[in-house]
């Protein structure tokens, strides 16, 4: 399919490949966002992955699907604590762009998680596909900052490789590994960073106890960065990453018990060792030119687990 056809009667067919479009309508957008609600809500009332699957992908999908799975191994018959997700007060930033995939934001308030503002992407790659939602993170009220809009209120998207930003959008997932491994000052401080290196490395320390950290970029398919670009010419980056801590006990002693949900997830014996895999999803604040990048809410999940 070409952007343009010139068709026989003489008319012009325009094809989203190349012309630069809504991603989508806000009442399709708010469509995308009750179903994708509703789903999740049956989801975790059974602890079944299969109800809300066609619902999630990326990131959050791996996230979401293990949680359920190690949920329904310790309650089969489902979740007896269940309480509906209602998402309220939405904002959705619908970006303007051409070719797919599409993506939106929805801003919303959620009856979970106090005061926090629940920041969800929706991603498709074709109009007959279901909307999925591939990042879902938290972050504090008034943290999302104002967009570059046209007269029309939709937003603009960012290149993964846009120049003229602190970091580009592509390489966000590498540098953030890497600053979580070696430090560094491409991030300011804060809890998803150096807090976070801080306690990882009292971890390290802790007597009879080995902590040890993987940190790798996850960059392809649905787990690509989506950067809208904000008002002040920077951008806010939705992007994700992939972690391994392994514990490793001392001689004669036995890794502390990790909990229910983790052994629902783990294979072999815990011996003497436990790597646990995770996925996480981040999004960021991303300077226009010099700055440092802030992480403004980080949403992370146990996927799988190794014992030895």
């Amino acid at each position: 399919m070409t952007a343009l056809a010139l068709t026989a009667s003489g008319c012009v067919v325009v094809h989203g490949e190349r012309v630069v479009l809504p991603a989508t309508t806000r009442g399709e957008a708010a469509k995308a966002l009750q179903q994708f609600t509703t789903a999740y809500n049956k989801a975790d009332q059974a602890y079944d992955a299969s109800l809300d699957a066609d619902h999630t992908t990326g990131a959050f999908g791996d996230i979401d699907a293990a949680r359920l799975k190690a949920r329904h191994a310790n309650s089969p018959q489902g979740n007896p604590d269940h309480t509906p997700l209602v998402l309220s007060d939405v904002t959705y930033t619908i970006p303007k762009k051409a070719g797919w995939p599409r993506w939106f934001v929805a801003d919303a308030q959620g009856n979970r998680a106090g005061k926090s503002r629940w920041l969800l992407v929706f991603l498709r790659h074709d109009e007959r596909e279901p909307w999925q939602v591939a990042f879902l993170t938290l972050v504090a009220p008034g943290s999302v900052p104002r967009f570059a809009t046209d007269a029309d209120g939709f937003a603009q998207a960012v290149d993964a490789g846009s120049a003229g930003l602190a970091i580009a959008p592509k390489d966000l997932s590498r540098t953030y590994t890497t600053y979580l491994r070696s430090g560094g000052d491409a991030f300011a401080d804060g809890p998803h960073t150096s807090v976070w290196r801080a306690n990882r490395q009292k971890l390290a320390r802790r007597p009879g106890l080995a902590n040890q950290y993987i940190d790798t970029p996850l960059t392809g398919g649905d787990y690509a960065p989506l950067a809208l670009r904000t008002a002040d010419g920077g951008a806010m980056v939705f992007f994700t990453s992939r972690h391994y801590q392994k514990q490793t006990a001392a001689a004669g002693a036995s890794v502390p018990d990790p909990g229910r949900d983790v052994l629902a997830l783990t294979t072999g014996e815990i011996k003497q060792s436990l790597t646990m895999e995770f996925v996480s999803n981040q999004v960021a604040l991303d300077p226009k030119g010099p700055g440092r990048v802030t992480v403004l809410g980080r949403t992370q999940g146990m996927t799988s687990a190794q014992g030895s």
